[in-house]
């Protein structure tokens, strides 16, 4: 929708499929779930997990990442990106790195020099 909004003139060759994209979201979601129960969902295809104490007790935010990823990938054939950081600002932010198949981690020490190099336009 955003798109034909900007872009009058734009052409959708196929209507848009929004059960199909919804039964998706709600897999992903299922993946998710498997790993946190702290999930904050933002959009349909995007969320806040919350891993600090994961279901499986695994200690590094970028094993589960990749785990949460590899499996979203072998399960619906879709990419995923994850940010990981220590807030959700910074999480967000690092989600926006390694688009549209990879992620990227903020560490405390990292966040001075990062955040003091971003363009305003990249701020929530």
């Amino acid at each position: 929708m955003t798109a034909k909004r900007q872009c009058k003139e734009l052409i959708f060759v196929k209507p848009p499929r929004f059960e199909v994209y919804k039964e998706v979201s709600r897999h992903v979601r299922t993946i998710f779930a498997e790993h946190s129960d702290v999930i904050e969902p933002l959009s349909l295809d995007e969320a806040y997990l919350d891993v600090t104490e994961n279901i499986q007790g695994l200690p590094i935010a970028t094993e589960i990442a990749t785990l949460i990823r590899v499996k979203i990938l072998s399960e619906t054939g879709l990419t995923a990106s994850a940010g990981i950081s220590y807030n959700k600002f910074l999480a967000k932010l690092a989600s926006d790195q390694r688009k549209p198949n990879g992620q990227f981690v903020i560490t405390p020490k990292m966040r001075p020099s990062f955040v003091q190099d971003l363009p305003v336009g990249k701020f929530h």
